[in-house]
């Protein structure tokens, strides 16, 4: 099985971008962050399943505490917010060396095709793993029009 990633035509010029000429030409570049080889701001992935009563919802939030994680329901839309604080250095002497790992926020909205029944609605969150059972609302059902 093979391994489907996100291309960034930038990525090969990156081992260059140590050379001062390189500098001086990705600097000028309309998107510095993407010559210089940094990756984008990362995206919450998600699996959406249903069965005939539920929405089930699993979206991927690693380093994250379960208080920084919100979820929202409005109708047949559900908004997840995720929030990644970066930690104080310790000691007066202490410095940053190099930081690679990704601090902020990240925003999941999701429009599901029946509404869901929030007041019933269950979050869990585990290894990194956000799981959502969303029960749809009563009342949610497929309707065909006849067609005159």
């Amino acid at each position: 099985m093979r391994t489907v990633a996100r291309w960034n035509p930038f990525r090969e010029f990156a081992p260059f971008a140590s050379f001062p000429e390189g500098e001086t030409y990705f600097g000028e570049f309309p998107f510095p962050s993407l010559a210089m080889g940094y990756e984008p701001t990362p995206l919450m992935r998600v699996d959406v399943t249903e069965d005939e009563a539920t929405y089930i919802v699993k979206a991927e939030i690693p380093g994250m505490k379960k208080e920084d994680i919100a979820v929202s329901i409005d109708g047949n839309t559900v908004s997840i917010t995720a929030e990644v604080k970066r930690e104080k250095l310790v000691g007066p002497t202490a410095k940053m060396l190099r930081s690679e790992c990704y601090y902020g926020s990240v925003f999941r909205k999701l429009t599901l095709p029946f509404d869901v029944n929030a007041a019933k609605s269950e979050a869990s969150y585990e290894a990194g793993v956000l799981k959502l059972m969303l029960p749809k609302a009563p009342g949610s059902e497929v309707r065909r029009l006849a067609i005159h």
